[in-house]
């Protein structure tokens, strides 16, 4: 309650909440829309959107990130939103494929820029080191909640509304965002240690190459984008296909990620204030094997059941709230307090490269050689990336002392950087 005490961080959590369900029924909408086009192709159709959508981040964040410390970040909030609410609006009236890719290059291009920029705002206003913890917890209860309630809202309103109106939801979506983000007093960014563009949008990346804890988190992504990739790409043919299955079952299963998820991001707070982020983070990787590995098994095996996905989706949504939700208090404990937006931009990009190496494997290998290859493929990914987090990740890292300063929180005089060095 002390944190949503906040005013403009009231206003900036409503406007993420209420643009991330918009996006949540895009993300049903055009799922739909992919298998409307091209049918038993449409696996291929979205894991092409989602690979244009990962380039237009890994490209267009470190640049956002190099340029926004000479805008104001308010009204460059605001117009990326009026921007992706008219691209969505022009969603439903697309007849071909090729016009899904062109538009959703646009929606991306604009999302690369404004996720890091607003990811960057936070800790500007929420200065206290236990409530900026919170923050981050309360962004990924918003992101797990548009994981689990999006879908159901889908599923309800597919039951007397055709998707292509879902597009009109996340429009208003963003138009809604864009005014509370208007509301709010956001301080201009400060300025970055370096005055060269090009240094700036290397500068994240380079933190992330020197820095163990960083590079263990570069490996954990690839477990997050490997197993999710399985769920976001691969559900509507598995549910339509597999399964045989509606378009509502489509946003219940999705749901039933969602819900892992959330369950694991209620708890996270507390567990996080006794656990070091390494330990719940190696656990969330675990169960993203896991998870992986079982649905593997029922693909596999021929145990294409309804009870089996759902569980299976639950356990992979479980992991990645473990994987994600301590990774801002890690990357604010790893650099200074002028470095937060460049290390934001980086961990976007790098954890999207992720998703494209992933994307392509769930879509198009799925399409063309079947789930039976794909997943088993994307199950050793996982492996790989999380066996590599922890010999990339020592140990004794998270009680180590940072190797570059973060500067003191406006309640926390006192603490240095072995203090901040404890809650990663």
């Amino acid at each position: 309650m002390r944190l949503f005490a906040i005013r403009d961080y009231r206003h900036l959590f409503s406007a993420q909440v209420i643009a991330l369900f918009g996006t949540g029924l895009t993300t049903v909408a055009l799922g739909l829309l992919a298998y409307d086009l091209a049918g038993p192709r449409a696996g291929m159709v979205l894991g092409t959107a989602l690979t244009i959508k990962m380039v237009m981040y890994v490209v267009i964040a470190p640049l956002a990130a190099a340029y926004v410390d000479r805008l104001p970040r308010r009204t460059l909030l605001v117009l990326l939103d009026v921007v992706r609410g008219a691209v969505v609006l022009a969603l439903p009236l697309v007849t071909e494929v090729w016009h899904i890719y062109i538009l959703i290059g646009l929606l991306q291009s604009a999302s690369a820029a404004f996720t890091p920029t607003f990811q960057a705002v936070i800790p500007d206003i929420v200065t206290d080191e236990s409530d900026y913890t919170r923050a981050l917890s309360a962004s990924q209860v918003a992101y797990t909640m548009e994981s689990l309630l999006s879908p159901v809202l889908a599923a309800v309103a597919l039951t007397f509304m055709s998707f292509d109106r879902l597009f009109l939801g996340t429009s208003a979506g963003f138009l809604i965002s864009a005014l509370l983000v208007l509301s709010t007093r956001i301080p201009d960014a400060r300025s970055s240690a370096h005055t060269k563009a090009w240094d700036k949008a290397a500068a994240g990346i380079r933190t992330f190459l020197r820095t163990p804890r960083l590079r263990g988190i570069m490996a954990l992504n690839l477990v997050v984008a490997a197993s999710g990739s399985i769920v976001v790409v691969n559900t509507v043919n598995y549910v339509r296909d597999e399964l045989g299955g509606s378009q509502s079952d489509v946003a219940w299963m999705l749901a039933a990620s969602g819900t892992g998820t959330l369950l694991a991001a209620l708890v996270l707070p507390r567990v996080l204030d006794r656990i070091t982020a390494r330990t719940v983070m190696m656990t969330g990787a675990g169960v993203l094997v896991g998870g992986t590995t079982a649905a593997v098994t029922l693909i596999t095996a021929g145990l294409t059941t309804w009870t089996g996905t759902a569980i299976t989706w639950t356990v992979i949504g479980i992991g990645m709230a473990l994987v994600i939700t301590p990774t801002g208090k890690v990357l604010r404990a790893s650099v200074g307090r002028n470095a937060i937006p460049e290390a934001f931009a980086a961990q976007f990009s790098l954890s999207h490269l992720a998703w494209l190496i992933t994307y392509p494997i769930a879509g198009w290998l799925g399409t063309n050689a079947g789930f039976t290859l794909a997943w088993p493929v994307l199950a050793v990914l996982a492996g790989t990336g999380a066996i590599g987090a922890l010999l990339l990740w020592p140990r004794h890292d998270g009680r180590a002392t940072m190797t570059r300063p973060a500067t003191p929180t406006r309640h926390a005089p006192g603490k240095d950087r072995s203090t901040l060095a404890k809650a990663a």
